[in-house]
């Protein structure tokens, strides 16, 4: 009276599951290639010389270059160099650029921007305080042309933010 069940045996389940990892094989090269494709050309190594310059280089050059003027950086032999007038103008051309760019950076950019025009601005002020110091007692003495009178750098980057 009593049956044996019925055991149906599908074949074909290594096929299928082959099939679903091909897809999802393919789903993901499609995503991956996508994204590739949206980062574009930005995507590619820091290092590599081929790649386009963008933005943030352009930040940094200006930035490295103010820090340079401000010291940060040892000339060749091994002095920091202190051109606080050269660093203002770097500043200040951060500055036009935050202004001319206003609404049209990523809010990466925007956010890049400031924070390097904070931060150098806040240098440029300590370092500017530290030279007059300097001067009036007698520490160091200005570097320039025979002649010229001593005079701390006036004025300053523009520092409205």
């Amino acid at each position: 009276m009593s049956e044996e069940p019925k055991i149906i045996i599908d074949s074909d389940w290594k096929q299928q599951a082959q099939a679903e990892k091909a897809k999802l094989a393919a789903q993901a090269k499609d995503r991956e290639q996508a994204r590739q494709a949206a980062a574009g050309p930005a995507g590619a190594s820091p290092d590599d010389p081929n790649r386009p310059i963008d933005f943030d280089d352009l930040i940094r050059t200006l930035a490295s270059q103010a820090l340079m003027y401000l010291g940060a950086f040892p000339d060749e032999s091994g002095r920091a160099m202190l051109a606080p007038e050269m660093a203002k103008a770097y500043i200040d051309m951060l500055a036009v650029l935050e202004t001319k760019t206003k609404g049209n950076l990523t809010p990466e950019e925007d956010s890049a921007l400031k924070g390097v025009l904070n931060e150098l601005r806040l240098q440029f002020v300590e370092i500017s305080k530290a030279i007059a110091k300097a001067i009036q007692e007698g520490k160091i003495k200005p570097q320039g042309a025979p002649g010229s009178p001593v005079v701390p750098p006036t004025g300053g980057p523009s520092l409205r933010p």
